[in-house]
């Protein structure tokens, strides 16, 4: 495999026509609209959807309805299945921020009467007026070069695959604009792997699936499609800036809804989709 896609990037190197400096990349390579290619140690882009899989963080599983797309510029250092470097996505949006619906959302919650009487009306209020939908938002929680990325972890499906440092934001209109599991400083680290996790106890093992690996015609763009990624290793924090001032009264709430903080092996995170990494050289050259 290291041989092949090495003397497949050789190939492409020697046809590549001029780039043009402000057209976006075309055809097959459109994707990679967002990679960082003026970055001088950008040798690969990436464009990895996930189309299906799911968060359960304590008591709390939202299926993956909205692609979630990991996308930007990678850094081999002439090793493509050693560590890889990781450059944000030029839009800003490295790890886009694709909100998934809560099953059930707030139905069925009422203010805890240990509340103030005014936070009680007000939170049940909300209720019955009908805003009881709730999001959830996986983000990144640190720059893009904290992304770890191993196309040999993938393949071979040892080790970690996908690192991501992450926080979820709840969005509902009581919840407010800043409610979040997990924070910069203090962050849901996902180690996914295509292979088979190791959880403490009670999660059982589950195992991932590098998906079937190929090429493009031109042997320029690396695919591995029908991929999953795997995680039930971790722990998660407990909610922050949930209500805005009454935060103190209402992170307690969401954290007994959610069922956190959670400690490792109590919660899951899978990710299924296809997985591109292109020649930076060959997308500038579609432009």
């Amino acid at each position: 495999m290291r041989r092949l896609f090495a003397a497949a990037l050789v190939l492409a190197a020697l046809a590549l026509p001029a780039a043009s400096a402000s057209a976006a990349p075309k055809g097959e390579f459109a994707k990679f609209a967002n990679c960082p290619t003026s970055n001088s140690k950008v040798e690969f882009c990436l464009y990895a959807e996930s189309k299906s899989g799911l968060f359960t963080l304590g008591k709390k599983t939202v299926p993956v309805k909205n692609p979630v797309v990991l996308q930007g510029g990678v850094e081999a250092n002439g090793e493509i299945l050693g560590p890889l470097g990781f450059f944000a996505a030029t839009n800003g949006e490295t790890l886009t921020k694709a909100a998934q619906p809560v099953p059930g959302g707030l139905l069925g919650v009422t203010a805890p009467t240990w509340w103030p009487q005014f936070l009680q009306d007000l939170f049940n209020q909300t209720i019955n007026e009908g805003f009881t939908g709730v999001t959830a938002t996986v983000e990144l929680a640190a720059p893009a070069s904290a992304v770890k990325l191993s196309f040999l972890n993938i393949i071979t499906q040892n080790g970690t695959a996908v690192g991501l440092p992450v926080k979820v934001k709840l969005s509902n209109p009581f919840l407010g604009s800043s409610c979040y599991i997990g924070s910069n400083s203090n962050p849901i680290q996902l180690n996914f792997t295509t292979g088979t996790t190791k959880p403490p106890p009670p999660n059982t093992p589950i195992t991932g699936s590098p998906g079937e690996v190929g090429f493009n015609e031109a042997e320029t763009i690396l695919i591995t499609a029908n991929n999953r990624l795997v995680d039930n290793s971790f722990a998660a924090p407990g909610a922050n800036g949930c209500g805005g001032l009454f935060s103190f009264l209402i992170d307690p709430f969401v954290n007994s809804i959610v069922g956190v903080p959670s400690a490792a092996g109590t919660n899951t995170a899978i990710l299924e989709g296809t997985t591109y990494l292109g020649y930076a050289p060959a997308v500038k050259a579609s432009e």
